[in-house]
């Protein structure tokens, strides 16, 4: 099949929807489809390069870098003509998708999206909590035109399906979560060689406990949870030599530096910034916990990728993870700040057979998420697609 993949975010930015993308787009590529992404561009003019067309986009800064194209551009547009595409693949809802369904309407080809956001978590970005309820209404209707224009529909999980189907979508919708690459996340040797040096040079000694927080520095993520929760630890359970450590950027990143220090926990935390997509799996292989207090995911990659580094995983409860985490199985839940710290003390002091049978349990559950199995349920919802539109 030749398929353009269409989304306004795209590696090198940091994101789950990017990495999603990029998955999919290197997956088809292996099995011997012709993929095409078509995402924004910093640069002045269109570029296509190695299968990837990229747009011009002005960059939204409060938005931890996405950038927003117009919804039309008549060189890319020739481009992908002369591709012969079977179908189109949206991702994202704004500039660059927009385009995505107006190629497919002018090419007489079908579309397939997959709702991977859930924008309402995100209107204060906007409104800054005015006309809050007019703005999530708005993006329910908009959300629900896209849907409505789309051949097909995908939700990567049952949370998505749940809200799809709240806000009026009558359509079929297919669940069908998001396959990655276990392997570069492997507790190997060669993975293990390559991070060897990383806690040294982070200053990190080999009696600290790690405790990873990995992703988009952002309000939805409620990173501040787990800083009063590691607070509430600190003062409760003396003693316990642990680092929390932030991988990632966004634009909550400065206030969760001033809750840090004005909890003086500043010995105790650090933020490292962003990493690169390829640098990533030796955080998780240095840490000897993953926290996360979001409950803003569609799909949670995170969750799963430090489960296939065998790093335990204390997370905030939300619908979401059922299924993917199988609470003292194959990770663990929380309720609030309070309840973090007793959890957190509760894992940290499982003894190593304990933390063993944990890990391979969720390496275990995780099968489903298999690239295999993404593969074969992706192209199934192709060839409905086609099919349809005949």
């Amino acid at each position: 099949m030749n398929i353009a993949i269409f989304s306004d975010t795209y590696l090198p930015e940091i994101n789950g929807v990017a990495t999603s993308v990029n998955s999919l787009f290197m997956l088809l590529r292996k099995n011997g489809h012709h993929a095409y992404i078509v995402t924004t561009s910093k640069d002045k003019s269109v570029t296509f390069q190695d299968n990837i067309l990229r747009i011009p986009g002005l960059e939204l800064k409060k938005l931890y870098g996405y950038r927003a194209s117009f919804f039309y551009n008549k060189e890319a547009f020739k481009i992908l003509k002369s591709l012969n595409l079977d179908l189109v693949h949206i991702n994202t809802e704004f500039g660059i998708s927009q385009f995505g369904f107006i190629v497919a309407s002018n090419l007489h080809i079908p579309s397939v999206y997959t709702y991977h956001t859930m924008y309402e978590d995100y209107t204060y970005y906007a409104t800054k909590g005015y006309f809050d309820r007019f703005s999530k209404w708005a993006i329910r209707e908009f959300d629900k035109t896209c849907m409505n224009r789309a051949t097909e529909i995908i939700s990567p999980s049952k949370k998505t399906l749940t809200y799809i189907k709240s806000i009026g979508v009558e359509k079929y919708v297919n669940v069908v979560p998001t396959g990655f690459e276990f392997n570069k996340f492997a507790r190997s040797y060669d993975n293990l060689k390559k991070v060897a040096d990383l806690r040294e040079k982070l200053g990190i000694s080999n009696e600290q406990k790690v405790l990873l927080c990995l992703g988009r520095l952002a309000k939805e993520k409620s990173f501040d949870i787990i800083v009063k929760g590691y607070k509430n630890y600190l003062t409760k359970y003396t003693n316990q030599n642990t680092i929390l450590i932030f991988v990632g950027d966004g634009p909550e990143k400065n206030d969760l530096i001033d809750l840090v220090n004005q909890l003086e926990l500043s010995n105790n935390v650090k933020f490292l910034g962003k990493v690169s997509n390829e640098e990533v799996f030796k955080y998780y292989l240095i840490s000897d916990l993953f926290v996360n207090a979001s409950i803003s995911e569609t799909q949670g990659l995170t969750f799963m990728e430090a489960m296939a580094s065998s790093v335990p995983v204390l997370c905030r409860f939300d619908n979401n993870l059922v299924g993917v985490i199988d609470n003292n199985k194959t990770g663990f839940f929380f309720i609030d700040e309070l309840d973090f710290a007793d959890k957190l003390f509760y894992v940290l002091n499982l003894n190593k057979e304990q933390i063993n049978t944990i890990c391979e349990n969720a390496l275990k559950s995780i099968d489903s998420f298999s690239e295999q199995s993404f593969y074969i349920n992706i192209i199934e919802v192709y060839k409905r697609a086609i099919r349809r539109y005949w």
